[in-house]
């Protein structure tokens, strides 16, 4: 896919018949697996010595976004910064290898896709944007203690603008618009049915706000943001 606002091809060779990947894109997929490889090798004995053991636990007291001291920030109107860094550092924490590798291969294949239609700047704003506000109202939601750990958020919000351009696409071509959100539909119908059948987390909520961050902030952060939507409402 072409960027909204591509600039003219130079001459020689034609354009690679695969694109290669944003390098933003890489850069939050090797920070996932980076941290991850890190608590792996420690709990096994492969780093860091007998203390190593204990890495994964102490990032997610550390690093984890945590409801409870969300309440109390809010509550105390005091913003302390090692409590702030939750809101940007909890999407690189994960439970165990296998959740972080399914986020970081979401990340690259959605990654690609967005990263191919906007700017770099603009794709890690819809990740963190999206992580900050699955976070936020997660945070006003759950009473519990259970902290959010993970990518997923994030992962959400790239799907979110991944259904931004597809709903522009099938603007532009005349299609039925509402076909842009049969993703997220589906993922959150597989969730509701994991949930009632083995019992589940609050996680969906920040997945879910992650998901409308992502669409909400495409309008701004894409090539062309609201002149394009503009130009399109007139149109219709």
């Amino acid at each position: 896919m072409q960027r909204y606002d591509d600039t003219e091809q130079g001459g020689g060779a034609g354009p690679s018949p695969i694109n290669p990947l944003p390098p933003v894109v890489i850069v939050l997929f090797a920070a996932i697996m980076a941290v991850e490889a890190m608590f792996t090798l420690g709990a096994q004995g492969l780093a860091g010595g007998p203390q190593a053991i204990g890495w994964r636990l102490g990032a997610i007291q550390t690093y984890a976004f945590s409801a409870d001291i969300f309440q109390w920030m809010l509550a105390n109107g005091r913003w302390p910064a090692e409590h702030l860094l939750r809101f940007v550092s909890f999407p690189f924490v994960h439970a165990n290898f296998t959740h972080a590798l399914f986020a970081g291969i979401m990340v690259l294949a959605l990654g690609k896709f967005v990263g191919e239609a906007f700017r770099g700047w603009a794709v890690l704003v819809v990740f963190f944007g999206a992580s900050i506000g699955g976070a936020v109202i997660y945070g006003m939601i759950v009473g519990s203690g259970v902290p959010l750990i993970g990518a997923f958020p994030g992962v959400y919000g790239l799907i979110g603008a991944f259904t931004y351009v597809l709903w522009l696409r099938l603007g532009q071509e005349g299609g039925p618009q509402l076909r842009a959100f049969t993703l997220i539909a589906f993922l959150m119908g597989i969730q509701l049915v994991f949930g009632v059948l083995f019992g589940g987390s609050a996680d969906w909520i920040a997945d879910l706000v992650g998901f409308v961050c992502g669409f909400a902030l495409s309008f701004a952060v894409s090539p062309g943001g609201f002149a394009r939507l503009r130009d399109k409402l007139r149109h219709e």
